[in-house]
């Protein structure tokens, strides 16, 4: 089965919450037709409790992405990319971090809430979902506020996924408010937004819902790249078939990939 469509967001043993060698997603992706892979290991400085839990030898994954590049140039596309973890107190840090470095491609991400990762159940402790994913919004305002050398936002409402309270139903339009202003200062700022299909994984919508998306593409944001969010090769180009028309029904025609840095638009 062909896929044909880039995947920007994948994790490797680089990451702390992965074990795969980049090779072993190099050659998922080759099998699946996947024409470009963008390797995004994860960098989040200051993540409680274990603050080198995810950060990587950079010198080490240049060199491993680089010599990978080389070997598989004739079967795929590989681009060497980063998922930066952001905090308001971080700003000057991540900046210094990204300026050193030459990737083809940063996603800016929220893991951290208040030094709180809602991936835990700790997280929705002491309020409601809805205060706790409105709290979540805020925090992405605080983000870009101070900080904007990044490619595109990822997975918008991450938080939805990991609610503890299997009951409460998810209504994007009740923080509309808070994402619409992120959006405006998105596309203000030149950047843009992802379509992460791991929501897939945990429910019936992406990150983020498709509301946000067509939002997104409404105000005139342009810029907009695909990631399965993969941390182990199952789940390589996940749900993304079904891409294309959800994206048309969004108002999109193309997508987005990234080289040094600099977009190219790519109809589907």
């Amino acid at each position: 089965m062909s896929y044909l469509l880039p995947d920007y967001h994948v994790h490797t043993c680089f990451s702390g919450d992965s074990d795969t060698p980049v090779e072993s997603m190099l050659k998922r992706a080759i099998s699946l037709s996947v024409p470009e892979l963008c390797i995004t290991d994860h960098i989040d400085f200051d993540f409680p409790e274990e603050p080198d839990l995810f950060f990587f030898d950079t010198e080490s994954y240049f060199y491993t992405l680089t010599k990978l590049k080389q070997q598989y140039k004739n079967q795929i596309s590989l681009k060497i990319g980063v998922e930066l973890g952001l905090q308001p107190h971080l700003a000057e840090s991540n900046q210094a971090f990204i300026k050193e470095l030459p990737f083809d491609f940063v996603i800016a991400s929220s893991h951290l809430v208040d030094h709180m990762d809602p991936y835990y159940a700790s997280y929705w402790e002491g309020g409601t979902p809805k205060s706790k994913i409105q709290r979540y919004f805020e925090s992405i305002l605080e983000n870009l506020q101070v900080f904007s050398d990044f490619d595109v936002y990822g997975h918008l409402d991450y938080v939805v996924r990991y609610c503890t309270d299997k009951a409460f139903l998810y209504q994007c339009e009740d923080y509309q408010d808070i994402w619409e202003e992120c959006l405006r200062i998105l596309i203000a700022n030149g950047k843009g937004i992802e379509l992460n299909c791991a929501g897939f994984r945990y429910g019936k919508y992406p990150n983020p819902h498709q509301t946000i998306l067509r939002r997104y593409k409404e105000l005139g944001g342009e810029i907009l790249t695909i990631g399965s969010d993969a941390h182990s090769p199952e789940y390589l180009a996940f749900h993304f078939p079904a891409l294309p028309e959800l994206l048309k029904s969004c108002g999109f025609s193309y997508i987005t990939t990234f080289e040094n840095r600099k977009p190219t638009f790519i109809s589907f």
